[in-house]
Formats: C-alpha cells, structure tokens, sequence
C-alpha cells in the first residue's frame, strides 16, 4: 500500500530583502515559476497569507479602492470583497472565510508561504490500469449530464434526466434521448446522482423507472442536504438509495470501485465522483465549482465536467440600475469566454487522456420564456474542445445522444474510426417539441389551492421557512406570464429583522429587493416547501434590488437551508376562519 501522509508544498519563497519592503496592509505576490497569484496581509509585526483565488468561482482579486483603511480586496469576477485582515468575505456578507496558508520564517528572515495538502483519497489502494478490451468499457450519452457506463459485465448511470422539465418550469432537454432510454435505465445496475437540482435528480424520470424497478441501486453522496431529501413528498417509491461517506472507495466488484467526492464552495448540496474500472479511472465533475476543493486526481482515462453557463437567474432576470440589456450582454460574454478559459486550463492542468463537456444541453424552450433563451448564451462544446486541443494533446469529444466511445480502443489509439461510434445516420439530435401541458397543469393546479384563500398563509410559510435577524426588506409580487401583478394575487412586505408583514417601507435605513414571480410557481414551491432555486435558476422570477448587492444568507437560505419537512397547511387550514 502506497504511504498516504500530508504533505507540506512551498508555493511562493520571498527572500528577507522583500520580507524587509513588506509594506503596512495588503500586498500582491506572484509565483513567476508557477503563475500563481498570493496575497500577504501585514499589521506591524503580525502577517497572514491566501491564495489570490475567489472562493466563489475562482476570480482573481484585485485592490478595492473603495475601501480606505486597505484591508479589502475586491473580486474581478463578481465584485466579491474579502477583509485579508480576518480572512472574511465581506461582500456578500456572512458567506465565506477564506483559507489561509502557513507562514513558515527562515532564520534571515527570509519567507515562504506553505500549505499543507492532506492525502488524496483516491491514492489509497492502488491499482495498476490493465489493458482493456475492445467493447470492455464503453460510455454512451443520453443526454444533459447523463451518461451510460458499461464497465466490464457491470451498467452504471450518472443524473438521469430524460423527460419533462427541471427547475419548475424554466429548463428543458436541448438533446432528444436515444429512444430506447428507460431500457437502459432499467438495465443498470446502479446509478449514481450527484446533487439534488432537478436536471440531475429528475422526478418525472425516476417516476417511470421506480415503476419497474423501485429497488434499483443509487447511490449518493452524504451531504448536508440530504439529495432525495424531497422523496417522500414527491410520490416517487425508490426502496434502494445509498448515502455513502466522502473520498472512500466504494467496492462494486473485483475490478470496478467509485468514489464520490464534495464540492469545495458548495459542500452542502454538491458532489462529484471518481469510477475506476481495473485500474483506468474516470473523473466526472458534474457542476462543481471547485470539485474537492480544487485537488483532483491526474491522467485519468477519461473526464467529463459542466461548460455551458447560464445556469443561475443572474443577470438575465434583474433589472433597474447597471441591469441595461446592454450591459447584461457584456457581461454574460464576459463570463462565459471567463467559464471557457477556466475549464480549458484546469483541463491542461490535470491532462486526461480523453475530455467530454456535458451537463449544459438544456433549453429555455417554453414560449413564455424567450427572452431567456434569447438574452442567457451558452458556451459552445466544441469551442472549448478547440481551445483544448490548441493548447494540449488532449483527446476531446463532444457528445451526441446515443453516441458511445470505447475506452479500450481510444486508450490504445485515439484515431482509431471506431473509437467514438457516432449515432446512425437520420438520428434525431436536437428535441423541437417539449410535452409542456402535463408539466404546468401540475403547477397551476396550486394556483387555486385552499391555503391562498387566506392572506394568512404569508406569515405561516415565512414564520416555516425560519429565516430572521437579518436587515432586509423584501416585496414579494405574485405576477401572471409576462411578470405583470395577477389579477387577485398577492403583493407584501416582508422585513426579515424581525419577521413582520409592514404595510409600507419601514423609516430605518435598510437594503431592498423586489421579487417578481410567476403565480403558479411560487405558489406550487410554497405549498410543498420546496427550494426557491425553481424560482431563481428556473427564470421564474424578475428581480430588482436597491443598492445592488448580492445577500448570500438570504439566498442561501431560501436555496439550500429551508426545513426539510413542507409547511403543515392541514393544521393551518383547520386553524383559519
């Protein structure tokens, strides 16, 4: 067995010369051998070291002239501030603490900055790759971010999503799965779902499987929102779903083994995984932002991971002040040229043998949401492939549904015509039909429930939801399609300070927001206790906020920490008059 131990690396040395010229405050390093950036805070004789490396999607920090006493750096991605002072983000406030390095002195006072790395899990028990036979392992996509692994005599399925809609309403399959999908399904012999967001946790498509096979292995990984915490609420039966511990290997058979790891900035709720087959491992990130916290395994045979952008309501939903259609356009460039870049050099970094962008074929398709579909660009699979070609010898394939690549054959000659198996010829690629009516008369049918008959239910669903102590007012407005007030419907105040309902604005100095959202979707999320990430991420709503700052605990709240049992509208309803 290899000796698993932490390891200390040196990342940036300085000597005692630019030690001695540390000036008061922040100070801006780089690595020229490595190209990494470091940021040194000094306070008399105290210091403290970090990463130049944003926590929230790794930007790169730059000096905030705003602030006057030095202390802070400002995010050039999203304007995100950090104290180096206290190593806390203070835009958005109360989200992150950002990591620090150890500072090691030498004896002429010269500096290096340490960090000390655990060992990687994915090391312990190592296996040699053994060669693999034509046909041996073959990976087939179905569609978005669902793969289907054939692994010797073994089936195995990454986040089935192939039919009906994900976030409420807001996305739907960009790619028409191979017909044949629920066989497929059924035949595996577990499945693997990486997080709990409905283009990868998928109802509608669990529904049909569990209806022939409710006993079907999936496996989860163990996070602080439990992935199917949902479950019971959702009429799905699955009797088989495994919650199984972070960074250890999880035996299948002799030969095949999967390890799933957390996400770095969302270890609540995100996961990715590790399969290994006869010593040939393959890393799908899934939507990661910094899958186990950046430390991912090199060489492997094959690796997948999200490309696309656009997956979050900003900016695309928000309007007033800097939102100009103008200025939205610029920045979604920006970002995903930002995003493309990104995974083209942390692909160059960990050099696969084969990449494969997936989990981003989706679709605003619904008629209401053209704005969306118009104004929210997805990066393009093959762009990225090109710029990783260019700048490694990386192989690099972009999927089409029902198309399978052999590893054996790709591992042994990346030429090889029968490498990648494309779909036979007259396949249907692009889906230019969704089955919408099923979908939202789901949704509508919580227009008309009991519980809105009574204005009361906005205390109870907020005095639920849990969330107080927090200076913020919000106006909440129930809209019809074109996010206009519906006729009827709701339109209140809710001061988080101290959870009241005000009729106007209270005197006190406090931030605002506006929130717009389509009748039936919020009243199907508040009826269930659902997340408000249908709301957010499904385009659902219209936002505008005043000044124009991002309240993570708000959101994170409402997105991830709500209570995992639906309000009891039963006792409410018995209570009303």
């Amino acid at each position: 067995m290899m000796d698993r131990k932490q390891t200390a690396e040196t990342l940036l040395s300085l000597s005692p010369a630019e030690v001695a010229n540390l000036k008061e405050g922040i100070n801006f390093f780089r690595n020229k051998t490595t190209g990494k950036e470091y940021i040194l805070y000094k306070e008399k004789d105290h210091l403290k070291a970090c990463k130049n490396l944003c926590k929230h999607q790794g930007g790169l920090f730059m000096k905030d002239i705003e602030d006057l006493d030095g202390r802070s750096v400002k995010c050039t991605k999203h304007n995100w501030k950090l104290d180096v002072s206290t190593m806390k983000y203070i835009n958005p406030p109360g989200s992150f603490c950002q990591d620090e390095l150890v500072i090691e002195m030498d004896e002429n006072n010269g500096l290096s900055l340490v960090e000390l790395n655990p060992p990687n899990p994915w090391d312990s028990d190592p296996r040699s790759p053994e060669e693999l036979a034509f046909g041996e392992v073959q990976i087939t996509y179905l569609t978005h971010a669902c793969m289907d692994l054939k692994l010797g005599d073994k089936r195995m399925v990454f986040d089935p999503w192939l039919i009906g809609p994900a976030f409420a309403r807001g996305w739907w399959l960009l790619h028409e799965p191979p017909s044949d999908w629920l066989e497929r399904l059924c035949k595996a012999d577990l499945i693997y779902i990486s997080h709990m967001h409905s283009d990868h946790l998928s109802y509608p498509t669990l529904k049909q499987l569990s209806q022939r096979r409710p006993d079907i292995p999936i496996y989860v990984g163990d996070t602080e929102r439990p992935v199917f915490w949902n479950l019971g609420q959702s009429g799905v039966r699955l009797t088989n779903i495994n919650v199984v511990p972070f960074g250890i290997w999880q035996q299948v058979d002799k030969s095949l083994r999967f390890m799933i790891l957390m996400d770095g900035v969302h270890p609540e709720m995100d996961t990715c995984i590790i399969v290994e087959y006869k010593g040939h491992k393959i890393l799908n990130t899934v939507d990661c932002t910094r899958p186990n916290g950046g430390r991912l395994p090199e060489k492997v045979a094959l690796m997948m991971s999200d490309f696309a952008g656009g997956a979050s309501g900003f900016p695309m939903t928000f309007s007033g002040g800097k939102f100009t259609e103008e200025w939205k356009a610029q920045f979604i460039k920006a970002e995903r040229r930002k995003l493309l870049n990104y995974k083209a050099q942390l692909v160059k970094d960990l050099q696969p043998r084969i990449y494969c962008p997936f989990a981003g074929y989706f679709v605003e398709s619904h008629p209401s949401d053209k704005y969306i579909k118009e104004t929210n660009t997805k990066n393009d699979p093959n762009q990225l492939n090109n710029l990783i070609r260019k700048n490694s010898d990386v192989v690099t394939w972009t999927p089409r549904p029902g198309a399978v690549l052999d590893l054996g054959r790709m591992l042994k000659d990346p030429t090889d015509s029968k490498g990648i198996v494309e779909p036979p010829e007259g396949t249907k690629i692009y889906k230019d039909s969704w089955d919408f009516g099923p979908y939202l008369e789901i949704l509508n049918s919580a227009v008309r429930d009991e519980i809105f008959c009574h204005s009361s239910w906005i205390k109870e669903y907020f005095t639920w939801a849990g969330f107080k102590n927090y200076n913020l007012v919000v106006r909440m407005i129930e809209t019809d399609e074109d996010f206009s007030p519906f006729p009827g419907g709701y339109d209140y105040l809710v001061d988080f300070l101290d959870l009241s309902f005000p009729k106007e604005r209270p005197s006190r100095e406090h931030p605002y927001e506006e929130i717009h959202s389509r009748v039936d979707v919020i009243r199907y999320v508040v009826k269930n206790g659902l997340l408000w990430d249908d709301l957010y991420i499904g385009f659902q709503t219209r936002l505008l906020r005043d000044p124009d700052i991002y309240h993570h605990l708000f959101w994170n709240h409402f997105q991830i920490k709500l209570p995992l049992t639906p309000p009891n509208w039963k006792s409410f309803l018995m209570h009303c008059d």
